[in-house]
């Protein structure tokens, strides 16, 4: 926090928040439960009142439920809403943003813009191609799933796999292709994922991997080996990238990944502007590497850290252990921790079955734990993991022994 900004008091102070998903009405929610009585803007590139995303792929998808709005009285909080008001640009120096109702002034700003979905080459425009990210896209992809169409996903991915529990629920013929030679390839080592292959199956969907679109045509995928997969409708999910292109010129620094790298208060490389959720990356002490979480709990906990470093005087630092879940096929997945710097996989159950587990030590210490249909191996995992204590591997592969009794 600049010295420009303490100086300004807490009552005439401005925050802005762009992005009206989890992360940026958190933390507008957290500055009023904080105590800032300042003004607070939350500013949403959507019309619909601020949702919640992760219903979108079950719920909202299945016709279960109309939406899934916060439950959060933004005029009792005193939280500005500007909704259907795209952002367009920041002029840092002026502590201004540029939306495309004018210009925003702000003596603190919060970037909470989320991630978007990255489009299949060449498929952007084509009728019946859809994207899984905003409810828009869910109501569109609604009636697709009640006249029960073939339907080609591509990508199988967590997004990926989770619609087509939908689809195969709704009783759509389901074919999901992916490039890689196995699901979540990109999330979880060979080993661990090759068991959820026959999930797919299972269900009475198709995986069909190292399989790559060539293109799209009217009722049809081709692949890049000729083969052509029927399809009334295709659903891409092929990852997400932080929505962070119109920064562009800002000043503002972007990493690799187009994301905003925030420092460990989640504050960004400029002077009174902070970031957080999807959209920013932060340096774990816990993992000692820089992470980019694409997670509902990512975006739930930043905020607290963010609103809490706006109000104070004393930095709080965000170094979370991450957490996610995913339900498909029936089972109920869950991950915590982080487990690229592991030295040993420890497996809990038999893969095959209903319910199992992987733990992942870096020196005698869990540091990441996957759990399939066993949520109490997750809660004790993640409790173990916080607390860094030292597990005896051979007591942590009993699978009929409680996670905690299998320290070392």
């Amino acid at each position: 926090m600049s010295e420009q900004t303490q100086e300004r008091g807490d009552s005439v102070r401005r925050v802005v928040v762009v992005g009206a998903g989890m992360a940026g009405v958190q933390t507008a929610v957290a500055l009023r439960e904080q105590g800032f009585t300042g003004r607070v803007t939350l500013i949403g590139a959507e019309p619909h009142q601020p949702y919640d995303r992760p219903p979108l792929s079950k719920a909202v998808l299945l016709g279960k439920a109309e939406g899934s709005a916060f439950d959060v009285d933004f005029e009792a909080l005193g939280i500005e809403l500007r909704l259907g008001c795209e952002v367009v640009g920041l002029r840092t120096a002026d502590h201004e943003l540029d939306t495309v109702e004018g210009p925003v002034a702000y003596d603190v700003l919060v970037l909470a813009t989320g991630a978007e979905p990255i489009q299949l080459p060449g498929a952007e425009g084509v009728p019946g191609v859809h994207l899984l990210r905003t409810l828009d896209d869910a109501e569109r992809l609604r009636p697709v799933l009640a006249e029960q169409h073939d339907i080609v996903v591509v990508g199988a991915g967590w997004i990926g796999a989770e619609f087509a529990t939908a689809a195969r629920e709704a009783g759509c013929t389901v074919t999901v292709v992916e490039a890689a030679d196995r699901p979540l390839a990109g999330a979880l080592p060979a080993e661990v994922a090759a068991p959820m292959a026959a999930w797919y199956a299972d269900s009475g969907a198709e995986l069909r991997t190292h399989a790559r679109v060539d293109r799209i045509e009217p009722g049809a995928v081709v692949l890049d080996d000729g083969s052509r997969v029927p399809a009334d409708a295709v659903v891409v999910g092929i990852g997400a990238r932080p929505a962070t292109a119109w920064l562009a010129g800002s000043g503002i620094e972007l990493g690799a990944h187009g994301e905003v790298p925030a420092d460990e208060h989640l504050r960004t490389s400029v002077p009174d502007v902070y970031a957080v959720g999807d959209c920013a990356s932060f340096p774990s002490g816990r993992y000692e590497q820089r992470l980019l979480v694409h997670h509902w709990d990512n975006a739930l906990q930043g905020p607290r850290t963010v609103a809490a470093n706006i109000i104070g005087e004393t930095p709080m630092a965000y170094d979370p252990v991450p957490y996610f879940w995913s339900e498909q096929f029936g089972r109920f997945v869950q991950y915590v921790g982080h487990h690229a710097a592991a030295d040993t996989t420890v497996w809990r159950g038999n893969p095959r079955g209903a319910a199992w587990a992987v733990c992942w030590l870096r020196s005698g210490s869990l540091v990441g734990l996957l759990a399939v249909g066993r949520p109490r191996d997750l809660a004790q995992g993640r409790r173990l993991i916080e607390s860094g204590t030292p597990m005896d591997p051979e007591l942590l592969a009993d699978a009929s022994r409680p996670l905690k009794e299998a320290t070392a």
